[in-house]
């Protein structure tokens, strides 16, 4: 059973464009940090650090694969964004603070919502793009 799930999650991430990537990375950066809320409110605290953890190495790996010199200000400001979500986990867990990791979900949340609207204009962009190109050629 986890063998095929595990085969059919590979085939997504290797077929995925790096937009739908990103959007993966976000939900499941998103999904491990209410996992992570759900066990610190069963008091599992071994549990709420697993999935704190993973949602941590997700964020950094946001965070690192920024490109500031292209990305310019807006790089800047996701940076900044990485790392005040990073410090909410480390408060979350230290202090077994869910007000933090709510927060830090909130963000997360939003920062999807965006990628999903500027993901579908660039996919409009390439449709019109595309559809101009079989124009011009025919």
């Amino acid at each position: 059973m986890y063998a095929s799930a595990n085969q059919y999650r590979n085939m997504q991430v290797t077929t995925a464009s790096p937009e739908k990537i990103l959007l993966m990375l976000y939900d499941g950066a998103i999904n491990f940090s209410k996992i992570a809320l759900d066990r610190m409110d069963q008091k599992d605290v071994a549990g709420k650090g697993t999935y704190l953890s993973k949602a941590l190495a997700i964020v950094t790996e946001l965070m690192n694969s920024l490109d500031r010199e292209v990305g310019g200000e807006i790089a800047q400001n996701l940076d900044k964004l990485y790392l005040y979500v990073i410090g909410e986990f480390t408060k979350a867990n230290l202090n077994n603070d869910s007000k933090s990791l709510e927060n830090a979900i909130t963000i997360l949340s939003h920062l999807r919502d965006t990628w999903i609207g500027a993901v579908e204009i660039v996919q409009k962009e390439r449709s019109v793009a595309r559809e101009q190109r079989i124009l011009a050629a025919g």
